[in-house]
């Protein structure tokens, strides 16, 4: 376990002293009123980097493109320790325009599902409050913090508050043209353009130190039938894509749980979903659709690879043709992020646990069953040893009780300044350490 000394716990409570509640709220207020759908993050992200910049970092605007953006920053160390790239992402999930949201999130969109924030006592209610931008405001302040506290760093501390980290792909709305805004590609393009680090430490939602999520994998299905109408039903063949299509959903989500159950080692659970379906002319209720679209999020585990989750997912739609040989369909999977695993005795893992333990004042205790996967897969790829934390989940006395949409949307800024004590103490345990020996 990697335990701060004596001089490095002094460095600690110093920083500990400048992070408070009031900066916090600032900085989530200041995140959520900039909308940031995925593909539009440039504002918030010159937002960042302005702050960045007046916390004492050496911050750029990291352009994408003319509307997506990350913001980095480094405070620099004397070069004899190690870096720690301390990352968030910065998109929301959903947009906050009901043009776009409304009715799939809904009849209508609550406060917290719009970028406008509001204050009630320690909490804020907002668009993309809690994940991602109460927890990149934990970054931030972090960062801010330790700048302040004039901490003798030996590695250099980077920050990273990167576009695109939400599971979709590219809206084509807005005049919106490209396809790979998100799955990572802020955190993805980050890293190639060289702001590389020894460890990072990814903040996402969870009171616990992780070293290993899920992946995903999407599968596109296609169930074909006959475009006809509904007078000549009688008269004419007859295979509706869309009744064919009710049966194939029916028995994948009867096999998910089986699937997940085969997977569920350490601290994952992975899950799969129906997530939409697309078939047919609205306008027109009298024929039936030649093809009926079903799309799949099939959540895998850091043992197993794309490939096999494909041929796992081949003999499941096998199965189900099998017993319904009247459906007909092709399917391809259409997207692959492998889920990752970082060891658990190594440096960053240690240092956050340690940290955990220091504020929590108890043993660590991992979260498990975890179906839920972040860009610290695509750190992990890219070979940085990752370790995630985060904040809980809120509380009773929240202003909207908790359930998915406001676990998103609403933080509570004493879960935050939790978090950023222990990004503090991690950070400091490892960017103020000598180097060891190669």
């Amino acid at each position: 376990m990697t335990r701060l000394n004596a001089e490095q716990q002094a460095w600690a409570e110093a920083a500990w002293k400048l992070i408070t509640p009031e900066r916090l709220t600032e900085l989530v207020v200041g995140m959520v009123d900039i909308p940031s759908p995925t593909g539009e993050e440039a504002e918030l992200a010159r937002w960042l980097t302005e702050t960045l910049t007046h916390a004492g970092l050496d911050a750029h605007y990291q352009a994408i493109d003319d509307r997506q953006a990350n913001a980095v920053g480094r405070l620099r160390g004397d070069g004899s320790g190690d870096d720690l790239l301390l990352y968030a992402p910065i998109d929301t999930l959903t947009v906050g325009d009901p043009d776009e949201d409304v009715p799939w999130i809904g009849p209508g969109l609550r406060a917290d599902m719009r970028p406008r924030a509001e204050v009630h006592g320690p909490h804020v209610l907002g668009l993309g409050a809690s994940n991602p931008k109460g927890h990149g405001a934990a970054v931030v302040a972090a960062a801010e913090a330790i700048a302040r506290a004039g901490i003798p760093l030996r590695g250099d501390l980077v920050v990273g508050l990167g576009a695109g980290g939400m599971p979709t792909n590219g809206r084509t709305t807005r005049g919106l043209t490209r396809r790979n805004a998100g799955q990572g590609s802020g955190c993805s393009f980050l890293l190639e353009q060289g702001w590389w680090a020894d460890h990072a430490l990814i903040a996402k939602p969870g009171w616990a130190v992780a070293w290993e999520e899920v992946g995903l994998c999407w599968f596109e299905v296609r169930v074909r039938g006959t475009y006809t109408y509904v007078g000549s039903r009688h008269r004419m063949p007859y295979r509706n894509s869309v009744a064919h299509a009710a049966i194939v959903i029916e028995a994948l989500e009867g096999w998910f749980p089986e699937y997940a159950e085969r997977h569920t080692d350490g601290l994952v659970a992975p899950q799969g979903i129906v997530s939409s379906v697309e078939g047919g002319w609205p306008r027109m209720a009298a024929v039936t659709p030649a093809l009926c679209r079903i799309m799949i999020d099939l959540r895998t585990s850091p043992r197993s690879t794309p490939a096999g989750v494909r041929r796992e997912f081949a003999a499941a739609i096998a199965a189900i043709t099998d017993a319904h040989p009247e459906i007909e369909l092709d399917w391809d999977m259409v997207l692959a992020v492998p889920g990752t695993h970082t060891p658990e005795d190594a440096p960053v893992v240690a240092a956050a646990v340690s940290a955990w333990e220091e504020i929590a004042g108890r043993p660590h205790e991992p979260i498990v069953a975890n179906s839920g996967a972040t860009d610290a897969n695509i750190l992990r790829c890219r070979g940085l040893p990752t370790a995630r934390i985060g904040m809980d989940r809120i509380g009773p006395d929240a202003p909207l009780p908790l359930d998915f949409p406001s676990g998103m949307n609403v933080v509570d800024i004493r879960e935050a300044v939790r978090l950023t004590r222990a990004i503090v103490h991690t950070a400091i345990a490892l960017c103020t350490a000598e180097r060891s020996a190669a």
